[in-house]
């Protein structure tokens, strides 16, 4: 994170810019809190919102958007991922453009063949299920804001918060720059497979109800295919008479129904999560303390 504080002041050095570095701990069990305490106290531009417990990343982002007043606003990782040299061409691009966004694109450069297709195939997927808004392969949450935006996003107070989404539902002009894939500076990331699998499913479940026309579909279509085995069945009889019952085909109808009746329940489960969230109306974050905000 001084790393991260020596660059963003190295580039505003060269601009005649004023700014503010506004530090979220999202309830760190390491020693960030006090390293932002220590950077907030001997850097004048260097401010921290420290939560009182993990809230989650989409949480941490309207803490930080909800602390910054300035007329525009840039988000970004503190593990140089996002690189700071690039704000000069995202601040250029916005005041040349009047885009209301300008977002960093990241090329897959590092990555793994493995993780580069699932990415491709996610963001495939994401833009046929999801309705409204078409998500960019590799735009991610580095990119400026202007007040316009910030002030939209922060108005729209859902709790299961989907940011790539949210950044797209917005509709204003919004324009692109392309940067080269950067490795963290230190430390790993907490990403699991199964955290990015269940933020892929935040993605797509938060945006639309395709996944219940889905599950009504196929069980339309299994129902379907019942109906034309009972059909089959009853002329075989017909025609046959009686045979010997078909204890294997009859399990596997069990297993299979019961397997969509599960699936249905599940997928109806997510939504009923999701307004169980909504009606409680909590907030998206709590502070514990604020640094130093008393030298604005």
């Amino acid at each position: 994170m001084p790393h991260l504080v020596e660059a963003v002041e190295g580039v505003f050095a060269r601009l005649d810019k004023g700014w503010n570095l506004i530090l979220v701990d999202d309830g760190s069990r390491d020693a960030t809190a006090a390293v932002i305490e220590e950077l907030a106290a001997s850097h004048e531009n260097v401010r921290g919102v420290l939560l009182s417990r993990n809230f989650g990343k989409e949480s941490a982002m309207v803490a930080g958007m909800s602390y910054a007043d300035g007329d525009a606003t840039l988000i970004m990782d503190a593990d140089l991922q996002h690189p700071p040299t690039l704000l000069p061409t995202l601040i250029s691009t916005m005041e040349e453009s009047g885009a209301d966004q300008v977002v960093a694109v990241r090329d897959r450069a590092g990555d793994s063949r493995l993780r580069t297709a699932w990415s491709r195939l996610y963001y495939r997927l994401s833009n046929r299920l999801i309705e409204d808004i078409q998500l960019v392969d590799g735009a991610g949450d580095f990119r400026l804001l202007s007040r316009r935006a910030v002030d939209t996003l922060l108005a729209l107070d859902e709790r299961s918060r989907f940011s790539k989404g949210l950044f797209s539902w917005i509709g204003y002009p919004t324009e692109y720059v392309k940067y080269e894939n950067q490795q963290r500076s230190g430390g790993k990331t907490s990403w699991s497979f199964k955290s990015l699998f269940n933020y892929g499913l935040d993605g797509i479940v938060s945006f639309n109800a395709k996944p219940l026309r889905i599950v009504a579909s196929f069980g339309a279509l299994t129902f379907g295919f019942a109906l034309l085995y009972l059909l089959w069945l009853l002329v075989n009889w017909a025609a046959y008479g009686v045979e010997t019952p078909g204890y294997i085909t009859t399990f596997a109808a069990i297993v299979a129904f019961s397997g969509i009746q599960l699936l249905a329940l599940g997928v109806v489960g997510e939504y009923v999560g999701r307004i169980y969230a909504e009606v409680k109306r909590r907030p998206h974050f709590v502070v514990h303390r604020e640094v130093g905000f008393e030298k604005h």
